[in-house]
C-alpha cells in the first residue's frame, strides 16, 4: 500500500487515542495523536473488524480523502494508504472480513476500497450526497446499504451498478446504524425508521422521535444475548434518547438524558447547549461514549443511568468517535464542525 508522506495537519485538530505526552490545549487529555492526520475536518471514523489481525483505523474527511492507519499495541500509528473522492467523505465502514472499506461522499457516490490492491471503484450512485454507508452480512446475502439526502435507502451488490433494492425515506437520511438483523435510520424532520434485514430488507416500524430537535447520530446496542435490542439517538440539543424496540415497560425502560452542556445538568443557570456528534457502544461492557460540539467526550452506563467519566475540554468540537473491536482503544476526531458558521473563532 502507498504511504501518505508528509501532511501539514489542519490547525489544532487531530484524531487521538489514550496515552500521549502532548501538553497544549488542543490535546488536554494527553492522548496519542495520529500521525499524518487529514488536512480538513474529519467526519467519520471506523476501526477494523476482529477478523483482521491488529488494529486499523479509517477516517474520512472534508479534504475529500479517506485514510488508513495501523494502530500498534503501544498506541503509535503508522499511515498505510489513502484514497480520494471528489467531495467530502461523510461515512466509512468495513467489510466483515476486513479486506475492504466502503466510503460515502458528497460527490453522490459510494466506493469500495480493496485494501490488498489499494484500488477503489465506485459501487453506488445517488441523486444527492450519500450520508451513510453500512455493510450487511446476512446468511443468504451480502450488500452495502447507503442512505442519502435524496430521500432513498439503497442496497447494493458490489458486483452490479444497479441497486438490489431501493426504499423511499420520508425525508433526507441524516444518520443510520446496522447490526444484523436490525437497521435504524434517522432522517430530517425527526423521522425514525427501524428495518429488519432477514431474508431481505424491509421496514419494520416507524417510531415517533423521543427527541424534539434535529437528529445527529444513532447507534444500536445489544442485549446480554448479543442481539440488537435498541438504539441510542443523539440530537443537536445536547440530549440522547435510549430506546428499546420491544421493551417490557416502554414508559420506564425508554428514557432521555442531557449531555454536552456548559454547566452539566444545572438548570437554574443559563446553559450553552451543544450538538451530540457521535455515539459509540463499548463492544464488551455495553457502556456508551458520546462526543459533542463542546469539545468533550463522555462515557455513560445506560443500565445504571449514570455518567462514568467526562474528558477535559478540547479547543475544538469532537466530530466523531469509535471503539476498536475489543474495546481497549477509543478514537475521537477533534475537528471544526461548522457549528459557528464560517469561522470557528466567532
Amino acid at each position: 500500500m502507498s504511504l501518505f508522506g508528509t501532511t501539514s495537519g489542519f490547525g489544532t485538530s487531530g484524531t487521538s487515542m489514550f496515552g500521549s505526552t502532548t501538553t497544549d490545549n488542543h490535546n488536554p487529555m494527553k492522548d496519542i495523536e495520529v500521525t499524518s492526520s487529514p488536512d480538513d475536518s474529519i467526519g467519520c471514523l471506523s476501526f477494523s473488524p476482529p477478523t483482521l489481525p491488529g488494529n486499523f483505523l479509517i477516517a474520512g474527511s472534508w479534504a475529500n480523502d479517506v485514510r488508513c492507519w495501523e494502530v500498534q499495541d503501544s498506541g503509535q500509528t503508522i499511515p498505510k494508504a489513502q484514497q480520494m473522492h471528489t467531495g467530502p467523505v461523510l461515512d466509512v465502514c468495513w467489510s466483515d472480513d476486513g479486506s475492504k472499506v466502503f466510503t460515502a461522499s458528497c460527490d453522490k457516490t459510494a466506493k469500495m476500497w480493496d485494501l490488498n490492491s489499494n484500488q477503489a471503484i465506485q459501487i453506488a450512485q445517488h441523486d444527492a450526497p450519500v450520508k451513510t454507508i453500512h455493510w450487511i452480512k446476512a446468511p443468504n446475502y451480502s450488500c452495502v446499504m447507503t442512505g442519502s439526502w435524496d430521500k432513498t435507502l439503497k442496497f447494493w451488490d458490489t458486483r452490479s451498478s444497479n441497486p438490489m433494492m431501493v426504499l423511499q425515506l420520508p425525508e433526507r437520511c441524516y444518520c443510520a446504524d446496522v447490526i444484523y438483523p436490525m437497521a435504524v435510520v434517522a432522517t430530517a424532520e425527526r423521522g425514525l425508521i427501524v428495518y429488519q434485514l432477514e431474508s431481505q430488507p424491509s421496514e419494520f416500524r416507524r417510531i415517533e422521535s423521543p427527541l424534539k430537535h434535529q437528529h445527529r447520530c444513532v447507534a444500536i446496542f445489544k442485549d446480554k444475548q448479543n442481539k440488537p435490542t435498541g438504539f441510542a439517538l443523539g440530537s443537536i440539543e445536547g440530549r440522547v434518547a435510549i430506546h428499546y424496540i420491544n421493551p417490557p415497560n416502554p414508559a420506564k425502560d425508554n428514557f432521555t438524558f442531557k449531555c454536552h452542556r456548559s454547566n452539566g445538568t444545572n438548570t437554574s443557570a443559563p446553559q450553552d447547549i451543544y450538538a451530540v456528534n457521535g455515539i459509540a457502544f463499548h463492544p464488551v461492557h455495553g457502556t456508551l461514549a458520546t462526543v459533542g460540539s463542546d469539545g468533550r467526550f463522555s462515557f455513560w452506563d445506560k443500565d445504571a443511568r449514570t455518567k462514568l467519566k467526562t474528558s477535559e475540554q478540547l479547543d475544538q468540537p469532537i466530530a466523531a468517535c469509535c471503539f476498536n473491536h475489543n474495546g481497549n482503544i477509543f478514537a475521537y476526531a477533534s475537528s471544526y464542525d461548522w457549528s459557528k458558521a464560517l469561522s470557528p473563532r466567532l
